[in-house]
């Protein structure tokens, strides 16, 4: 088992793989994530929220070896942050006009989905009821986005997206996201799938994926497909009451391509404080790999692996348990052409220290 560091600057702040994905093409691996300002006593996270967010990528042509990074090479709204609306205080519009850049535009479709450099990353606007969600797409290995391009409501209150998705066809392509219900406030979200048929040019609600919970949400889904029917997806799940809270993660199956879903189990009983997602990967021999951030001490990055398609799971694995506070995790895995997992997240070595972008390697 090996740690690397991907992205780590004195006085900056990096974040949140989970919220912008991972794409690899055999040994050549991208992830995306952010980078805004440390401040110690910035809350929850050390974060400042008065400072700007800038999207970022990394990039690895060996296998999670080595890495070299830059800023993503795309366009955002108003020229701000990618997906951070929740982390940055709201200030007056520019007068230099800024704030009008970049406006989200129709996608016309058109897309390959299989295209064997293609890929896609959805943003939102924050987490709330009334939240926009846009994407872009690459067909050049992340090198360029085009974009942005609105995501339709579909009819509900809001979408909060981050990048989840499943490539069934060259024009079909199925969407797992999370939906805002009630507006100001991210209880009573939930997560749901959708789907294109015409390569983007529209989309269509498919399904919710678990109930709604009573003072709670489930959000930020992870999904696999197993078969031409079979899906799986794990959500982050919260429940509060009376000042405290719980957090789970618990799994969902569809044996009719998302039309319809079913509870299967709890992988992961408690995932610390405030909680954390998972993502689901299919190996080459078949099991399923879930990893996350556990966030009450020792802080750390866990895993654990199934071998009858999600009916069980076995023991947790600890990855790492040296974090110096809760303020880690939202992990993206991908495995390379030799078996090894590259399990990327974000991390910090103390208290009210800044975060870093950091990766795992290792053999399940």
């Amino acid at each position: 088992m090996k740690h690397l560091v991907l992205y780590q600057e004195e006085g900056r702040y990096a974040a949140w793989p989970a919220n912008y994905g991972i794409w690899s093409w055999g040994d050549e691996i991208v992830v995306g994530f952010t980078s805004g300002y440390h401040l110690s006593d910035g809350g929850f996270h050390a974060r400042d929220k008065t400072k700007p967010f800038t999207a970022m990528q990394s990039r690895s042509l060996d296998g999670g070896g080595t890495w070299t990074t830059e800023e993503m090479p795309l366009q955002t709204p108003g020229n701000k942050g990618l997906s951070t609306g929740e982390h940055t205080e709201d200030v007056p519009g520019s007068a230099d006009g800024t704030d009008n850049q970049n406006e989200l535009m129709p996608f016309q479709g058109g897309v390959d989905f299989t295209h064997p450099d293609f890929a896609m990353i959805f943003a939102r606007k924050d987490l709330t009821g009334g939240s926009t969600s846009w994407f872009y797409t690459s067909t050049d290995r992340c090198r360029t986005w085009q974009g942005p391009y609105l995501l339709p409501m579909m009819d509900l209150v809001g979408i909060s997206a981050r990048t989840e998705y499943i490539v069934s066809g060259p024009e079909e392509c199925l969407l797992f996201l999370t939906a805002p219900t009630i507006p100001g406030t991210e209880t009573g979200s939930r997560v749901f799938c959708a789907r294109t048929r015409d390569g983007g040019r529209t989309f269509e609600f498919v399904s919710w994926i678990g109930p709604e919970l009573d003072n709670g949400f489930n959000i930020m889904p992870a999904g696999v497909r197993l078969s031409d029917s079979h899906l799986l997806a794990a959500t982050r799940d919260r429940r509060v009451a009376d000042e405290s809270s719980a957090n789970w993660i618990d799994l969902y199956a569809s044996s009719d391509n998302g039309a319809t879903w079913s509870y299967m189990n709890r992988p992961v009983a408690d995932t610390g404080n405030g909680g954390n997602p998972s993502t689901l990967t299919q190996l080459q021999d078949g099991r399923l790999c879930m990893t996350y951030g556990y966030r009450n001490a020792p802080y750390g990055i866990k895993a654990k692996l199934s071998e009858d398609n999600g009916l069980t799971w076995g023991d947790e694995i600890t990855l790492r348990e040296d974090a110096g506070s809760h303020d880690i995790g939202y992990t993206r895995t991908v495995q390379r052409t030799d078996g090894t997992l590259v399990t990327v997240y974000y991390f910090n070595d103390q208290m009210g220290g800044s975060c870093y972008i950091a990766a795992t390697l290792w053999k399940p």
